[in-house]
């Protein structure tokens, strides 16, 4: 089929700013059911507009595609605010292209990430026209699970996301096309490391200048009423059809699953025809199911899976009320260790049993060669068994970041994402490792993670970091997830509780979620720490606001994880 593209129609929103649009068609009068994405990475780029569905099939498989240019962005008009625009703009946009003659007025929306997020904004103005949509790694709550986690600052997402994504953007549409100015953002780009370091994190005058928004996220480090005014969380449409589309290494994976479950908790029963959940095993930008330590197989990936017409086939239910010929499950996982998609009725699986799985140690339990031990039973089979571990957490030298669900340089070959190998990590004095015994059989692990955590610390605030590992017999230390918890909001992610220095706490550590079979001979190992850096800010261990911190703010704090019978740590697995 021959496809018709119109390039740069500018549409006007309700205050009067054009945003730059193309409409990718099938060529005749139609009418067709039709798609819109709106965009902040410029539709110039092909690879940015199909990431995840391909514009060109779509338009060959008789969907009309509509892509937008977000406000502020490249060749449309206005000022760029992230998320604070996008309800009334993609209302507006989906308002407009219901209307247009070659359109059947049933519109669906697609996209990833940021384009998933404008989404679920565009949903919660409740437009007529909008039938459905297909968010992929994405979710509707900008504070929890997108610029912040546990508490804890996504600091290097949120710094590359500004520099790399974002900042070029402001710069390639700006008039005079300060050479300097690019000069100086090219640098940064060149030197993340650096800028991931410069203590306080806010002390970025290039990136504050091109980018004022960013000084506003570090303004507001717990979820109030500046988040709300951005999030859809409490306002999306409830009867939306909605496909949700994740990865298990993907950094926005909670907002997936959140965004499944509590559509999900509106309807008695599970229903592929109303929410639908697809999880496979990709990273943020690196969804081929490959990553330098470890491949799951050609169908693991997106195109493998065929993930464009997974969505085509959800339009065409929704838009043009053809179901497919073969009825699909409502949650679709790929199952990490055999390697294979599996159909499941809902999630969290039904009739999941959750197990307690409990610190302990002998001596101690720094590093991977101490005596931390993971077990069903609160009771050590050695003698004598230790009541705590402590170690020292120092916040000038941080646990660096390998792997898991990262936002880093090398972004879309997974360069530092995904199922590394965590041994260097173990080798550090400031890292408690608890392994099990060698497992007799093999053990599935689907569905949400926990540690639930005894700790005490010498300062008023610090980090607890905790990771899943599956060690083989060879010892190689694969990551399978993590997680971070900042204990100024254990209680509450609004207002912030300091901690009585050496008073103990109970606290949970969120490591989200995965599908993992651990193969017999391998063991479980639970990694406990207090920095993940620059996944995460570091904290200063101070009563501080942490994006003001400076060197001299620093605390070495010494921190404790308390297990036995009367304090049970524990990792819960599904």
């Amino acid at each position: 089929m021959n496809v018709v593209i119109e390039k740069n129609l500018m549409v006007a929103m309700r205050d009067g700013v054009e945003l730059a649009t193309d409409v990718y068609r099938p060529h005749g009068d139609g009418p067709f059911p039709t798609l819109v994405e709106r965009i902040p990475y410029n539709k110039e780029v092909y690879g940015m507009i199909s990431g995840w569905v391909d514009v060109l099939r779509a338009a060959r498989e008789g969907f009309a595609v509509v892509v937008q240019d977000t406000r502020g962005r490249y060749q449309s008009g206005g000022n760029f605010r992230p998320f604070a625009d996008e309800k009334a703009d993609g209302a507006d946009t989906v308002a407009w292209a219901a209307g247009q003659a070659w359109s059947t007025g049933s519109v669906g929306m697609f996209g990833s990430s940021y384009t998933g997020a404008t989404q679920w904004l565009a949903a919660a103005e409740r437009p007529p026209a909008l039938a459905t949509i297909s968010a992929a790694v994405a979710g509707s709550e900008n504070y929890d699970n997108w610029l912040y986690q546990g508490g804890a600052l996504r600091l290097g997402f949120a710094l590359q996301w500004v520099t790399s994504s974002l900042g070029m953007g402001e710069l390639a549409r700006s008039a005079s096309r300060d050479t300097k100015l690019i000069g100086r953002l090219l640098r940064m780009l060149d030197a993340m490391d650096d800028v991931f370091s410069t203590l306080p994190i806010r002390d970025h005058p290039v990136l504050t200048d091109i980018a004022p928004y960013l000084t506003e996220w570090l303004d507001h480090p717990e979820r109030d009423n500046y988040w709300e005014r951005l999030s859809a969380r409490n306002t999306v449409v409830t009867n939306l059809p909605v496909l949700n589309i994740g990865g298990w290494y993907d950094l926005f994976l909670g907002g997936t699953l959140q965004n499944y479950l509590a559509l999900r908790a509106r309807s008695k029963d599970p229903d592929a025809h109303r929410q639908r959940l697809i999880i496979g095993p990709w990273a943020h930008g690196a969804a081929s199911g490959v990553f330098p330590e470890r491949s799951f197989g050609v169908r693991a990936g997106y195109d493998g899976a065929d993930i464009t017409g997974a969505q085509l086939d959800w339009f065409r239910e929704h838009l043009a009320g053809t179901p497919p010929e073969t009825p699909s499950s409502p949650v679709r996982i790929f199952v990490m260790g055999p390697n294979v998609w599996r159909d499941e009725p809902d999630w969290p699986l039904p009739d999941t049993d959750y197990v307690d799985y409990f610190l302990g140690s002998v001596g101690h339990a720094r590093t991977s060669n101490g005596g931390g031990t993971l077990s069903t039973s609160t009771e050590s089979d050695s003698e004598p068994a230790s009541e705590s571990d402590s170690f020292v957490y120092d916040p000038a030298d941080p646990v660096r970041t390998c792997g898991g669900a990262t936002y880093l340089p090398g972004l879309f070959i997974g360069a530092n994402a995904g199922p590394r190998d965590q041994t260097p990590t173990e080798s550090r004095d400031d890292v408690l490792c608890y392994t099990s015994e060698p497992l007799n059989r093999p053990l599935e692990v689907t569905g949400p993670v926990r540690a639930r955590l005894f700790v005490s610390s010498s300062a008023v605030d610090t980090d607890f970091t905790a990771a899943l590992v599956d060690v083989d017999p060879a010892g190689r230390a694969e990551l399978v997830c993590d997680g971070i918890l900042r204990c100024r909001y254990r209680n509450s992610t609004t207002q912030p509780e300091f901690l009585d220095p050496g008073m103990v706490y109970e606290i949970e550590v969120d490591l989200v979620a995965t599908a993992y079979v651990f193969a017999a001979g391998h063991r479980l190992r639970l990694d406990v720490s207090s920095s993940n850096f620059p996944k995460f800010d570091r904290n200063p261990n101070a009563a501080v606001p942490v994006a003001d911190a400076r060197a001299g703010d620093v605390v070495v704090a010494t921190n404790t994880v308390w297990h036995g019978s009367t304090r049970p740590s524990r990792l819960v697995l599904p």
